[in-house]
């Protein structure tokens, strides 16, 4: 029978990611999707702690900064439109109170930090190769905070800029976290921006630049996110409404794929396991109180003790109690 798509096949890595496993997500908004998913399916991970970061530079630089446990200074803070706030950081850091801001930052990276010296995995999703880069200090900054552009000249990321970027960071992780390995994908979301045309130019260096460096270092590995969404998922019934952003199909095929190329034995078969389960909790009842209803969440209690081994579900058995005890 003719096909009608190309669908990517991913062979299975080498390096098998397992539910005991912890991982730190980092970079763009896909970074969070990825994140939300190995949440939703019980893994140890710490999702995005500095909010969503696009382009490599700032991403390298802000893993540095927490695998350092390196606050900002106290002055690098400016205020803009009554609100305090970090050219390295997102806004969701941002308050009226500079030591709110300094605070939640601290805690971000004291966070960050305790967690890289035993993580397993570090996922890197670059979203943009496009950086703006201040007129005053020429540093690069993570988000320009709805500062005048004027403040900021734009320019796109050489690969050579990338790796010594990466080359440092990655030294960094070796010195504090040896068996540390990393995944990077390129996001699959558009950025319409900077046009489409500029959009693909930037997705080509950030491809480019992870390709050379998974030659160049073993224990780092190459996840094809960007691929599939636009050489296998070809249709924009795969977009939420603005046409940019993977919608919830999307992401769970481009989970699929990632737990088929990833995950150990033992991992996907606890994860067959976990959806029959995690469906079920999600189960609204017309009639909780129901004869048939708390059966079936005598059931559920019963699959959930089963797995009471393999991950912590002691909020999950807390809340079917209650159900049965309510019925």
């Amino acid at each position: 029978m003719q096909s009608f798509r190309t669908e990517i096949r991913i062979d299975k890595e080498k390096h098998s990611v397992s539910l005991k496993q912890d991982i730190l997500t980092t970079g763009s908004c896909f970074s969070d999707a990825i994140g939300s998913k190995l949440i939703e399916n019980k893994f140890t991970a710490l999702v995005n702690p500095f909010g969503t970061t696009y382009n490599p530079v700032s991403i390298h630089k802000l893993l540095r900064a927490a695998l350092n446990n390196a606050h900002p200074a106290s002055h690098s803070y400016f205020e803009n439109n009554g609100l305090y706030t970090h050219y390295d950081f997102h806004s969701e850091f941002s308050n009226q109170n500079k030591e709110v801001v300094e605070a939640k930052i601290k805690s971000a990276v004291h966070t960050s930090h305790d967690f890289l010296k035993t993580a397993h995995w570090i996922i890197i999703t670059y979203g943009t190769a496009w950086v703006f880069q201040r007129n005053d200090t020429r540093d690069i900054v993570a988000n320009c905070h709805k500062m005048p552009m004027q403040h900021f000249t734009k320019e796109l990321l050489t690969e050579k800029k990338i790796l010594e970027s990466f080359e440092g960071f990655y030294q960094n992780l070796k010195a504090v976290n040896p068996s540390c390995k990393i995944m990077l994908t390129v996001s699959p979301v558009r950025h319409i921006k900077d046009s489409l045309q500029l959009n693909s130019l930037s997705k080509s260096v950030l491809r480019v630049a992870c390709n050379t460096l998974t030659e160049l270092h073993k224990d780092v590995i190459y996840f094809p996110s960007y691929e599939i969404m636009l050489d296998d998922l070809r249709d924009y019934r795969f977009y939420k409404s603005d046409m940019l952003h993977p919608n919830a199909d999307a992401e769970e095929y481009i989970w699929n794929k990632f737990s088929d190329s990833m995950f150990d034995g033992k991992t996907v078969e606890f994860l067959r396991k976990w959806k029959l389960v995690y469906a079920s909790l999600q189960h609204k009842p017309f009639h909780g109180e129901s004869a048939s209803h708390q059966k079936f969440l005598a059931k559920l209690l019963v699959e959930l003790q089963e797995l009471n081994g393999t991950v912590n579900v002691d909020g999950e058995v807390a809340l079917v109690k209650a159900q049965l005890h309510a019925g």
